[in-house]
This record gives structure tokens, sequence and C-alpha cells, in this order.
């Protein structure tokens, strides 16, 4: 199956995104539905005690699923995140790391998908889990106004 996006349309939207590019993400790999990002240490990472924060495995996560994505959706897709859960397993210190994340089931309207970050040693540090929203897939007519009038609890209409 070929993908709907190359590797250098990918490099060149990671390049492109503005609020990636603070991170220097760069790309390692794609395949169908996934993507590993490598992330190389900065000192701006570094939260008090000298732990890689957070926020960056985080964003890492992010934008390696929406990477992963453009790989089953082309380059052009609008999917935005809509839910992120984090569990923090193990500390980075002053290290680089990498990212990879797949999708593990593309619907009309919702993707989800998970994301792993790892030390250049294989040490799991990070597990997320992500939903994303497909906006271009539901062109549906303008819902109804509503009335205006609340429900009564415990009432049908």
């Amino acid at each position: 199956m070929a993908l709907a996006a190359t590797e250098s349309e990918l490099q060149q939207v990671l390049s492109e995104a503005a609020f990636a590019r603070i991170y220097g993400f760069r790309l390692h790999s794609i395949a169908d539905g996934a993507c590993t990002l490598d992330v190389p240490f900065q000192a701006s990472f570094e939260r008090p005690g000298g732990l890689v924060s957070g926020p960056v495995f985080m964003a890492a996560a992010d934008v390696a699923m929406w990477l992963a994505l453009m790989t089953r959706l082309g380059p052009t897709d609008h999917s935005v995140t809509i839910e992120m859960k984090t569990n923090f397993l193990s500390a980075a210190k002053q290290e680089d790391f990498r990212c990879a994340a797949r999708i593990l089931k593309l619907g009309k309207r919702l993707v989800y998908g998970v994301a792993e970050c790892v030390t250049t040693k294989g040490t799991l540090l990070t597990h997320h889990t992500l939903t994303y929203f497909r906006p271009d897939s539901t062109q549906q007519p303008d819902a109804p106004q509503s009335t205006g009038r609340l429900r009564q609890p415990g009432r049908r209409r």
C-alpha cells in the first residue's frame, strides 16, 4: 500500500510548522499509519531538577501522531487533537530520546492512536493515548439552533 505522504513531504510539514520547530524534532522513519521522531536534547527542555519537562514528551507524541495520520490521509489533512492522555514512566536527564506513534483505528470522524517515548538505549519514558478529530470528513449542514429553553431533569421531550 502506498503512503498518502512521502518522507520529504512530511519533512517539509515538520520544518514549516512553527509550533514544532522550536523542539528541533527530526523525522526518523515513517510507515503506513506510523511515524518516529528523534528529539535532540536542548537545555531549554530542562525543568527544575535537571529532568526533561513533560510538555516536551507530549509535544513529541502529538507531532508524531499528526505525521502518522498524514501517512494515511495526506499532507493537507486538517485533523486535530481532541484528547491526549500521558503516563510518565521514567525520567530523561539531559539526553536525546525517540518518539514513535502509530494509528490504532482510523474511523470516519475519529482516529485513535498511541505513542511512546524511549531513550536511545530503549528505556520507556512515556506512554500516550491520543484521539484526533477529522473535520474534513464531517461535511454536515448547519445544526438547528437551540430554542434557548432548558430541559427539566427527568423529563423527555
